[in-house]
């Protein structure tokens, strides 16, 4: 497997001295730029800020009270949002070109010595009204984007789930064949 693939974590202890230099900013959303989907619609749009900026600030009073407790540290948060139609009509899938193309930029951070972290907990509303989306214009996941930290800048709390060792559920259990439950990988 990919190095980029197992390297990849979401970490919360961002530098807050750091910065995302916009060279590395462009190569991120580049990676994105290049994700696939369904048709070629290239449904995935973002809203990005840099730490001190209006644009971050905005981001940030959208999330919710948890991801607030460590990521004001991030060098950059970004929404990802979504195009639900073009001139063809709707967009099938578009939560599955988003979703490639964030995980495109999650390895592209990967790469750039840079670490991500993707969040549900923001309120996609404030997030539509802020930024003044058009109706056909949803917003669905945030990130958060700079370099590493130390942990004992985030709360007890969310130091100790930074140092659980990473789980993943065992190909057994996820993989069938034949039917529903038999593993392909017994």
């Amino acid at each position: 497997m990919n190095e980029l693939i197992s390297k990849r974590r979401s970490p919360r202890a961002f530098s807050a001295d750091a910065t995302v230099s916009d060279d590395d900013l462009r190569l991120l959303l580049e990676a994105a730029r290049w994700a696939p989907s369904h048709g070629n619609s290239q449904p995935a749009r973002f809203v990005v800020g840099k730490r001190g900026t209006p644009t971050f600030d905005t981001i940030f009073e959208t999330l919710t009270r948890g991801n607030k407790t460590w990521a004001f540290r991030a060098s950059v948060l970004l929404v990802g949002c979504v195009v639900t139609t073009d001139d063809r009509g709707d967009i099938p899938n578009v939560e599955f070109g988003l979703g490639l193309a964030m995980e495109n930029i999650a390895l592209q951070a990967v790469d750039l010595g840079l670490i991500s972290h993707m969040m549900g907990g923001f309120d996609p509303d404030a997030v539509h009204a802020a930024f003044a989306m058009p109706a056909d214009v949803r917003p669905l996941v945030a990130m958060a984007l700079g370099h590493e930290g130390s942990l004992e800048d985030l709360p007890e709390d969310l130091q100790a789930r930074e140092q659980r060792e990473r789980e993943r559920h065992p190909l057994s259990e996820t993989v069938f064949t034949g039917s529903w439950g038999q593993s392909l990988f017994g």
